[in-house]
């Protein structure tokens, strides 16, 4: 009966095979498999904490500890209860695993963790225990390419694509680690497979838009490329709900949290570097040349902060960031706080004394950070603001993240950059200069070993020349920018907007009209 439940689980035939998994315990109550397939069918709906509970009833049955601790942790991954997903991990890894299923869902929650080096190790077990499934093969590309492996992750959306040839996620991967030609690209199958989709179809529909676009982009034509990313954008912005106005108050409230809040920094910068900034401005390139200092280690795009922040607030919203929990900072137990932080990424990425944390979206957060953490220091990467707006128009950010939707529309995203550039300048009226600085972009990569220099003495660190040659580093890279930082410094994308000013005008308008010099 269990065995044709899990085929009809694996068609998605969920209400059938809930019937199976229901009279299994009727028959027998302590059915540690019947609670083991009720609980992949709740999670596959996203119920996570239920889906969590039936978890443990399996376990508590005596089914599989490899596979409930591995189906556990991904629940808990999910539920941002990230160190214990990953204490739970390790017990499904010391359970001795042995089914793709398992190795595939361990890597999954060790690549959500920030475990990339290690994830890789259990897709490819996966993948040799069962080969023909399109996913394991896609993440197993995934986490390749974050480590650097690029011939490898090719090789592995290859295989996705052979198994699952309308894999959008795959194909648009191939895209992105590889220069487009115009005697060697994807545009037949990629306009293809746009034809094919259902306007319904946003995701895939906005996914195939940017990888149409990068190939252009590739090829030389800019102005085709912005057609098309407008063409995308438009048919998801259509589906959401706006959050303007609360992005709009995001930053207002963390304007207040700078003037409120007690920032008393460390004469001794000892502890975390915090690195923020808009995404697609330098942050990753910034996050390498520090954590190249044999000092630092980088602990990657982290959420711990906005995540013990928001336990801490209990406010009532879904959302991590929002005014509502910005502005219950003012009451929190600050040096809690800080404690709660360190201890969570301790947890789970075993870190302490000097790392870094690159989450870009941690810029709403600065006052509170330095308030909590004393002994932290803040670097703040800006760039000009026109290649800004740009750069975060041309990325493909994950659909889910709704913080991100200001990315849709060059006019939305100027806005959001007026507002990033005034909270900045903000922050440096009121912040300590000693525990708050900015670096920009263009700087950076025209004045790169002064800026490294004045960057590692910001932090307290002396000078090393390993920071010079962040390109070499074997460091994961979890972000758009992991093809990039493994080159040396170039300068081929400043001033990048300029390639496409036509486009642009309505953006550059607002930039103008808020005396943004670009």
């Amino acid at each position: 009966m269990l065995k044709i439940a899990r085929q009809l689980l694996a068609e998605k035939k969920y209400k059938e095979a809930h019937a199976l998994c229901i009279r299994s315990l009727q028959n027998n109550p302590s059915d540690g498999e019947a609670y083991f397939l009720l609980g992949q069918l709740t999670a596959d709906h996203n119920n996570f904490a239920k889906a969590l509970d039936i978890y443990g009833r399996a376990r508590t049955s005596g089914y599989s500890e490899a596979e409930t601790c591995a189906q556990i942790s991904r629940c808990l991954i999910a539920l941002n209860r990230r160190d214990e997903a990953v204490s739970m991990v390790r017990h499904a890894i010391s359970a001795g695993p042995v089914d793709a299923l398992t190795l595939d869902t361990i890597g999954v929650v060790l690549s959500r963790a920030g475990l990339h080096d290690e994830a890789v190790a259990f897709y490819q077990k996966a993948c040799a225990r069962n080969p023909n499934i399109a996913d394991y093969q896609y993440n197993l590309g995934a986490a390749l390419q974050f480590v650097g492996r690029f011939k490898e992750a090719g090789d592995a959306f290859q295989a996705c694509l052979a198994l699952a040839p309308r894999n959008t996620r795959a194909r648009v991967a191939l895209v992105s680690i590889t220069t487009q030609s115009e005697q060697d690209n994807s545009l037949r199958e990629l306009k293809a497979d746009w034809d094919q989709r259902a306007v319904s179809d946003t995701d895939a529909k906005l996914q195939l838009a940017h990888a149409i676009a990068k190939t252009q982009e590739d090829m030389g034509d800019q102005q085709e490329a912005m057609t098309w990313l407008a063409q995308g954008k438009a048919i998801k912005l259509a589906t959401l709900k706006p959050r303007e106005d609360e992005d709009r108050a995001c930053f207002d409230a963390a304007r207040h949290l700078a003037a409120t809040l007690n920032i008393s920094p460390n004469d001794t910068a000892n502890g975390p570097i915090f690195i923020v900034g808009m995404p697609r401005t330098g942050t990753t390139l910034v996050d390498r040349i520090v954590s190249s200092h044999s000092s630092v280690t980088s602990g990657g795009e982290l959420g711990d902060f906005s995540i013990a922040l928001k336990r801490q607030a209990a406010t009532k919203s879904p959302l991590v960031l929002d005014e509502e929990t910005l502005r219950a900072t003012e009451t929190l137990d600050m040096k809690a706080l800080g404690q709660r932080y360190l201890k969570s990424v301790e947890a789970t990425l075993q870190l302490t004394g000097r790392f870094t944390d690159k989450m870009p979206l941690n810029f709403f957060y600065v006052p509170a950070i330095l308030s909590a953490i004393p002994n932290a220091r803040v670097i703040c990467v800006r760039r000009n603001p026109a290649d800004t707006v740009l750069s975060n128009y041309r990325q493909l950010f994950a659909t889910a993240f709704s913080f991100y939707t200001y990315a849709y529309d060059l006019k939305l995203a100027a806005r959001y950059v007026v507002e990033f550039n005034k909270l900045m300048d903000a922050f440096s009226e009121r912040i300590p200069e000693k525990a708050f600085t900015s670096v920009h972009y263009e700087q950076l990569v025209t004045h790169t070993e002064e800026e490294v220099r004045r960057l590692l003495a910001f932090c307290d660190l002396p000078f090393e020349e390993a920071c010079m040659r962040f390109h070499e580093s074997k460091a994961a890279v979890a972000t758009a920018s992991a093809t990039q930082v493994r080159k040396p410094v170039y300068t081929s994308s400043v001033g990048r907007w300029q390639k496409c000013e036509d486009a642009m005008q309505p953006a550059l308008e607002i930039l103008r009209d808020a005396n943004l010099e670009f």
